[in-house]
């Protein structure tokens, strides 16, 4: 990098994008250089690299071979649920996924076709996502054991040749069908696919549909290798769809070049990972850290990367984390905090961690969720590495704010992802678009064109995707997230748009409230949420997880959060309630379902979210609120 510091190499991405990105391009291998870096002719939907031909699939795995480094680890599947471990080197994992490039070739899958993945965490599912890259085929994954009327919108939307799947998913405590998912979502879909390729696992054999299903290994004899298919610039890579907690599915798009060109440049200036270095980021392929930090980023780097097929607690303890590290030499580790805080609640005083088995590691990247400070000091005690808060999204692809450690370590911040990453021009706004003052909380947004690897558009949605993201404040992307920026330009996003309350006239964030209980010592992780008030509009209540060790009594608990939060942020918060909870309602990917309590907690119709990880956790939430007096009125079912 020729930039001395993350400030100067922000100042110059913003000042001169196309000179900026242009010199990092020059470390992918293109079968074509592109026309022109920056194309705005039909702006707002900008483009990148535009006349540029590549192959994603050819830069993470052919590069490294071709150049001497065949042997080296790729890809380490770790799975506590199965007890197994699969090594893969950038050689084996190019011959598989070459092989199955062309047993999909076979089945009839060109450049341009869709292929959906609703599959577990194995390696057969980045082999696939590869090989759809290899041959310029569009992947769409749907996280595995998603609910089959989300997973049939999903194929309806992308109709996709060839679904690939698995007969099963393993959780800590049972093994979850996948193939009767599959078959219900089949039935209820419009568009059918031509063919299923179905991996068997032992632990369960799924039943065959005899003419369109095909084992896994049938699929492979006599699949011949398939070479790369260079595809332009601007070609979809894959669509990822995003609901968020509410509404319904995004089909976000990411292409091939500006995402290959973030991604690998990302690994160093973000993540301080190069070649040979041992990438670990805990979270699914189903989601966009999956995508960008357990496949694309890593190997692009040419850095070994590892598949996790397991939780932060349960499979077996509390101490599953350290093991991965110590076993695989683990130098950077990146996870959402709601790991980090499973861990901290099972073992607050890291019995179970051996400093000698994180000899390896060099920092923790933290985002998914906001960190609190909190979680981000217990991080810090008990690993004495970097702890670094990051923020990104779906949609970005990769981060917008981090303390970039490729350029050196700017003083961290708890409760802040440090300043904007190059390529993003952010700023804080009021309804009306202005800028706000710093430490005025206010919504945060993306000045346009957003940087290369970022969403161009959604799948043949490019009015939904004016509408969703830039109408509101033309000229802008539109985060959804809220929150200030300091003195220091530092931003501190503190929670989603729709999680600020009015209290009395008052606009008041939930995230810093959740910061004040956090800090409490018998608190685990919690929630605010905004209640509908007769008097005042909205008021807050805290619903919080205890540490297995807390030995208060609850009421005492309780009562010492409320006069906390009135001390910290004042009387004028009317924070007067909190409820202790067994846990709290979360997507798989860890984030709090605070849209939805709310919904309970007013007694108003909601949408049960696809992406919900227990469904019996709200009827608990709903219980918790009914005692202290919500909702005002029976709350309605479930849509």
């Amino acid at each position: 990098m020729t930039d001395q510091t993350q400030e100067s190499a922000h100042l110059r991405s913003l000042s001169d994008p196309n000179e900026f990105w242009a010199e990092l391009a020059q470390d992918i291998t293109w079968d074509r250089r592109w026309d022109r870096v920056l194309d705005d002719t039909d702006a707002p939907l900008y483009r990148w690299f535009t006349g540029g031909k590549l192959n994603t699939c050819f830069n993470a795995l052919d590069v490294h071979v071709q150049g001497g480094r065949g042997d080296q680890l790729a890809l380490v599947y770790d799975s506590p649920v199965t007890d197994s471990v699969r090594r893969f080197t950038y050689t084996e994992l190019l011959d598989h996924v070459a092989r199955f490039a062309g047993a999909l070739l076979k089945l009839g899958v060109e450049k341009g076709d869709r292929v959906v993945l609703y599959m577990p965490m194995v390696p057969e599912a980045v082999v696939a996502m590869l090989a759809c890259a290899r041959i310029g085929a569009i992947h769409s994954v749907v996280f595995g054991g998603f609910a089959a009327n989300e997973l049939a919108i999903r194929i309806n939307d992308t109709q996709p040749k060839v679904i690939v799947s698995a007969s099963c998913g393993i959780e800590p405590n049972r093994v979850v069908a996948y193939k009767p998912l599959l078959d219900k979502a089949l039935a209820l879909a419009e568009n059918q696919p031509q063919h299923c390729i179905i991996l068997q696992r032992p632990q369960l054999q799924a039943e065959m549909h005899e003419g369109r299903d095909i084992d896994w290994h049938d699929a492979l004899n006599d699949a011949t290798p398939a070479d790369c298919v260079p595809v332009d610039s601007t070609d979809p890579l894959y669509v990822l769809y995003t609901s968020g907690t509410t509404g319904v599915p995004k089909g976000v798009v990411r292409d091939n070049g500006g995402h290959a060109v973030a991604l690998k440049w990302s690994m160093k200036a973000i993540y301080n990972a190069d070649a040979g270095d041992v990438f670990w980021a805990a979270s699914d392929i189903g989601w966009v850290v999956g995508h960008s930090y357990i496949i694309y980023g890593p190997l692009l780097r040419g850095c070994t990367t590892i598949l996790y097929e397991g939780k932060p607690v349960g499979t077996p303890d509390a101490g599953a984390f350290w093991r991965v590290i110590r076993d695989h030499g683990v130098n950077t580790l990146f996870v959402a905090p709601t790991a980090i805080r499973a861990i901290k609640r099972d073992d607050p005083h890291g019995e179970l961690l051996n400093p000698q088995d994180i000899a390896s590691l060099r920092a923790l990247f933290l985002a998914g969720e906001r960190c609190d400070p909190d979680t981000l000091a217990w991080s810090q005690e008990m690993l004495n590495v970097p702890i670094i808060d990051h923020w990104w999204q779906t949609e970005t692809g990769w981060p917008i704010a981090a303390n970039c450690l490729g350029f050196g370590q700017l003083p961290i911040k708890p409760g802040s992802p440090a300043t904007p990453v190059p390529g993003y021009d952010v700023s804080v706004v009021d309804e009306g678009g202005r800028e706000v003052p710093d430490n005025d909380t206010g919504q945060i947004v993306v000045k346009l064109p957003l940087p290369p690897g970022c969403l161009p558009t959604l799948w043949h949605n490019d009015d939904g995707y004016k509408s969703s993201y830039l109408e509101t404040f033309p000229g802008y992307y539109v985060t959804g997230d809220a929150g200030y920026r300091d003195e220091d330009g530092y931003l501190y996003v503190m929670s989603r748009v729709d999680d600020i309350i009015n209290v009395a006239g008052h606009r008041l964030s939930t995230g810093g409230m959740e910061e004040v209980l956090s800090s409490h010592p018998a608190v685990a992780e919690c929630a605010v949420i905004g209640v509908q008030d007769a008097l005042k509009g909205e008021v807050p209540i805290g619903l919080v997880v205890l540490k297995s060790d807390a030995a208060q009594d609850a009421d005492d608990i309780t009562a010492e959060l409320v006069r906390m939060v009135r001390e910290r942020i004042g009387p004028i918060a009317c924070f007067r309630q909190a409820a202790i909870v067994r846990r709290l309602p979360k997507t798989r990917s860890g984030k709090i379902l605070r849209g939805t309590m709310k919904s309970i907690a007013d007694g108003r119709d909601f949408r049960m979210p696809a992406t919900i990880d227990d469904t019996t956790t709200l009827d608990d939430i709903a219980g918790v609120l009914t005692t202290i007096g919500y909702p005002k009125t029976k709350v309605p079912a479930a849509t």
